[in-house]
């Protein structure tokens, strides 16, 4: 098929009606004899084609500069994570059941010695950037775009030299890419059980690597389609290791789509919008105006957002509270009689595990965060761990605190009230937590998380330079050296 001019494209599908981007017709005949019988369904605009379209014309000097910004600290806080998760006993599993079976050595896992092919270092770099639970989260959709994007292109970066300029484009039409099609299915997708970053960022990973592939239009289509038929990750995961190992798979899964298809290798050009695609499939829901409207124009990336909570994103609020309560009236955990809290009903349905027996459930158990939080004061890496939630003045506070939910409180709020023992009532509303949108991390906040996270694995020297690197992304000639440079020395 040639290409199409996406102009000509956006014309066409601009005045589309919500009933037929959405899902079926509603409008009804006048002639009341006819009113039993639909309209039928105007077919949806060619997605698949658009986005491709836009994947392979845009160009790095297009980039505005506060998203050039914005995708350098999505990439700096993403290698402080991956960093920070490689010497996690769920690396090290992975490590130990797939290295037997590993290609060449063509790249290296940040903060491991071990250097395999592209697609397990991608697959291995995504687990560890992911395991803390720490990494960048875009909240519309809760996505953590990162992941699945930057482990494909780094470690591709490795085996086939990448410029600065280039990398960070292709890192931003990754997360175009997965977050836009993740808007077009958000919350229903979500809500019937998915783990949006597994699903939907394979196409991130798709179209990063597309791109640096230099697909053509058609290949790219190709790509979204192999893409599409490798969904991976259920919420169901979510305290285990398999949670990790999605953004992985899905940086694993979106690299192999793009270098089928550059050998040729074919799939619908309707894979998203077409009838039994993917859309239909995953989704009672379809906006497809979210994926096209505004390509080049308006960009996801500036929404991205990073976590100073090693755990899921809605407990965050929560976390941000008791710690301010904590430190503005110096509170001893013995003092307090009762938490009380005031949230959105997705913070217990997502982080609702009472009595956490490790530091992965903990992660997705709003008692221990919070508890753990007026205990410790933080809620880093360190109060997530097995030994934070099995600590027994942890365990005491958490059978404290009682989770009020309430649909009218929005996601990014919570109330915490605390009952002292000497009759004090205290309470902290959080209108928006630290990490979100309206209250970002700065870079030295995020610079901060890095050498803590690096403590331990890299000597502070090399992580000094690796973050150097990191900031400077988008000039170096060879992206690749941050690859090397993040690897942990042999013994």
């Amino acid at each position: 098929m040639p290409a199409l001019d996406r102009r000509t494209i956006l014309r066409g599908s601009a005045g589309a009606s919500l009933a037929a981007i959405s899902g079926p017709g509603r409008a009804r005949a006048a002639n009341p004899a006819s009113e039993a019988a639909p309209a039928p369904a105007a077919a949806p605009p060619p997605v698949t084609r658009i986005l491709a379209h836009y994947l392979v014309t845009a160009r790095p000097e297009d980039l505005p500069e506060p998203v050039r910004k914005e995708a350098t600290r999505t990439f700096f806080n993403w290698v402080g994570c991956a960093v920070g998760g490689s010497r996690h006993e769920t690396v090290d599993k992975a490590v130990a059941a797939l290295a037997p079976f590993c290609g060449p050595p063509q790249a290296n896992v940040l903060g491991r010695t071990e250097r395999f092919d592209i697609l397990h270092t991608a697959l291995m770099t995504g687990i560890s950037s992911h395991i803390f639970d720490y990494d960048d989260t875009h909240l519309k959709t809760i996505i953590h775009p990162a992941g699945p994007v930057a482990s494909a292109i780094l470690a591709l970066a490795q085996y086939h030299r990448v410029a600065g300029p280039e990398f960070l484009n292709a890192l931003v039409l990754g997360v175009e890419a997965e977050c836009r099609i993740g808007n077009a299915v958000y919350p229903e997708h979500y809500a019937a059980g998915w783990h949006i970053t597994g699903t939907c960022g394979v196409f991130g990973s798709a179209a990063a690597c597309g791109r640096l592939l230099g697909l053509d239009e058609q290949r790219m289509a190709w790509a979204l389609g192999i893409a599409a038929s490798q969904p991976v990750g259920l919420k169901i995961s979510f305290g285990s290791m398999t949670k990790s190992f999605n953004p992985g798979r899905a940086a694993q899964n979106g690299m192999v789509a793009a270098l089928l298809a550059a050998q040729g290798y074919t799939a619908p050009d309707n894979v998203l919008e077409g009838k039994d695609g993917w859309g239909q499939a995953v989704s009672t829901k379809r906006d497809w105006r979210e994926v096209t409207d505004g390509l080049g124009q308006h960009y996801e990336a500036t929404l991205n957002t990073y976590k100073p909570f090693a755990c899921g994103i809605v407990m965050h609020p929560s976390i941000d509270a008791a710690i301010q309560l904590r430190n503005e009236y110096k509170l001893r955990p013995d003092q307090i009689e009762a938490i009380d809290l005031h949230v959105n009903p997705y913070v217990l349905s997502l982080t609702g595990k009472p009595s956490p027996q490790t530091g992965l459930e903990g992660k997705f158990s709003i008692y221990h965060a919070v508890a753990v939080a007026f205990v410790q004061g933080a809620g880093g890496e360190r109060q997530f761990s097995d030994q934070a939630v099995r600590d027994p003045a942890v365990v005491a506070l958490r059978q404290r605190v009682t989770v009020h939910t309430d649909p009218a409180v929005p996601a990014e709020k919570a109330d915490v009230t605390i009952r002292l023992t000497d009759g004090r009532t205290l309470t902290k509303h959080i209108e928006h937590a630290i990490g979100s949108t309206e209250n970002p991390m700065s870079d030295q906040a995020l610079e901060a998380k890095f050498a803590d996270l690096a403590q331990g694995i890299l000597p502070s020297a090399q992580t000094q330079r690796l973050m150097e690197l990191c900031w400077r992304v988008s000039a170096l000639p060879d992206v690749g050296e941050i690859g090397r440079a993040g690897a942990a020395a042999t013994a």
